[in-house]
Formats: structure tokens, C-alpha cells, sequence
């Protein structure tokens, strides 16, 4: 008959097995999100501009990064105008070429085919990007990919032995 081992357990292994223990019981509650302290909900009831009658009233634009707010104050291109009335209208895939848009509630859990310059990227747009431009989403370079020494390589190597 065998033996068993009694294995010593540190108070640190302890609390790190009952805490391993505990996180697998108890499923993570997703928290409600949340941008500058307004729900999802009350940020798309709100309007994109403050009513002529009322310019101190609460609106989207209010709420944006200076940046934004600033591109918005001076007015949207013509382009622009009619991309906000697609999402308005149309279902599925929106494609632009406005990079500079900044995106806003109406835009959340639509998908934008942003042009990075050589095709159309796919971006679902989510809470988090609310205040962000449209081009941050769309890289337009890639990264460089170097391989072997070739053309442009320095004189002492570009001579390797192909074995």
C-alpha cells in the first residue's frame, strides 16, 4: 500500500488556489459602458448639435475631444453630411473616403469600409472609438518585412553564398 505524500502548501499558493477557485465559480458581470459618464442609451437620444434656441444645452458635439469639437463647429464637408445620412438610411456595410470623420453614437454597431488608400477596410465600429477619427482604424502603411540581403544591400554582403 502506497503512502500518500502530504504536500506543503505556502499561504501565498493558498490564497493564489481559493482565488483560481473563486474566478471560475462566480461568472465576470460585463460592467455597462460607459463614455464621459453617459450611457449608450442617453448618448444616442442626444442631439449631434445644441438647438439654436438653447446653444448651452447638452449635445454630442459637447462631449467630443477639442479636436473633434472643433471640426465639427467649423462644419462638415458635404461629403461628410451624406456619409452621417447613410448610416441614418442604409443597412449593411457603409463605404467612405473620410478618414477625418469623427465618429460618433449614431455610427455604434454599424460596419464602415474605410479606404486606406488602396482598398476598402472593414471596421465594425464599437463604444470605445466614440471621438475618434475614422482613419485611425485604417493604417495606411505597413510595416517593413525585411528579408535576405539584395538590391541596396552595402557592398560586403550583398555577395552570400546561396549553399
Amino acid at each position: 500500500m502506497a503512502k500518500s505524500k502530504k504536500v506543503f502548501r505556502s499561504p501565498k499558493l493558498a490564497r493564489r488556489q481559493a482565488r483560481k477557485r473563486r474566478s471560475t465559480v462566480a461568472e465576470r458581470r460585463k460592467k455597462e459602458f460607459l463614455w464621459r459618464g453617459y450611457s449608450m442609451d442617453e448618448l444616442k437620444s442626444m442631439p449631434l448639435y445644441p438647438p439654436e434656441e438653447d446653444p448651452e444645452a447638452l449635445s454630442i458635439v459637447a462631449l467630443l475631444p477639442s479636436r473633434a469639437r472643433r471640426s465639427y463647429a467649423r462644419g462638415l464637408s458635404e461629403e461628410c453630411e451624406k456619409l452621417l445620412e447613410k448610416f441614418d438610411n442604409t443597412s449593411g456595410v457603409v463605404r467612405t473616403h473620410c478618414r477625418g470623420m469623427y465618429i460618433v453614437p449614431s455610427m455604434v454597431g454599424r460596419t464602415v469600409g474605410i479606404h486606406n488608400g488602396r482598398e476598402f477596410v472593414k471596421v465594425d465600429i464599437q463604444p470605445e472609438m466614440i471621438g475618434h477619427a475614422m482613419g485611425e482604424y485604417a493604417p495606411t502603411r505597413k510595416s517593413v518585412k525585411h528579408t535576405g540581403p539584395g538590391v541596396g544591400a552595402t557592398r560586403s554582403s550583398k555577395h552570400v553564398a546561396l549553399k
